[in-house]
């Protein structure tokens, strides 16, 4: 039995990807988060899982981090990204952080099976029109995101706040924590990413900062 877990907080694109299961996949197993947090979780539950469809910005996750969190922690899960981007950048660097196929929102029911089918049969899947526009990461930018990919969830939300320039006080008021708990997750940040400040660390993220989707 095949086993899917869908990871999108988009209702209607999460119906979409659970009706080509339920038509083509017969008796597959479906469960479903719609966070960073809860699908993390559901796989520390049962990371026996064939294929993952994850949303590439849900809550709890921007740009890549859902992903390289993924592949760290879970490298045997094969990953699909779902996103509404089309840009061939993004595309690119999800493939080369990871992801088995990346299925944009805008494709037809027979090409998300398509796209399906691949991964599970452990070949990759992307859009025809962009095949050959896509640029490779290179060894630097998998570096970073394998450090990236070390922070906890709460940490990267740390790391965000910081990217839009919120004060210790600041981001503590956001996430309903002491400001003395930003500094230690702070510190944490700093050492895991090997800076020494708040700039290089926003430097850091912004090399895997994608087009919004």
């Amino acid at each position: 039995m095949l086993h899917f877990h869908i990871a999108d907080d988009h209702p209607l694109f999460r119906s979409a990807l659970l009706d080509v299961i339920n038509q083509h996949f017969v008796d597959a197993r479906i469960t479903e988060s719609s966070d960073l947090d809860s699908t993390l979780a559901a796989l520390e539950q049962d990371a026996d899982v064939d294929l993952l469809l994850l949303d590439i910005n849900m809550p709890g996750s921007q740009d890549l981090f859902g992903l390289v969190s993924v592949r760290e922690k879970f490298p045997s899960v094969p990953v699909a990204m779902v996103s509404a981007s089309e840009d061939p950048d993004t595309i690119g660097k999800a493939i080369g952080h990871g992801a088995s196929a990346y299925i944009p929102k805008s494709v037809s029911p027979r090409e998300i099976y398509r796209a399906m089918t691949a991964v599970i049969e452990g070949d990759k899947w992307i859009p025809e029109a962009v095949r050959n526009q896509l640029k490779p990461v290179d060894d630097e930018e998998k570096s970073l995101a394998a450090k990236i990919a070390t922070l906890t969830p709460q940490q990267y939300k740390v790391l965000c706040y910081l990217r839009e320039g919120l004060l210790n006080k600041q981001i503590g008021y956001e996430l309903g924590v002491t400001e003395a708990t930003v500094k230690a997750h702070i510190t944490a940040i700093f050492r895991k990413l090997g800076v020494t400040n708040r700039t290089q660390a926003v430097i850091v993220l912004g090399r895997m900062s994608l087009e919004e989707g």
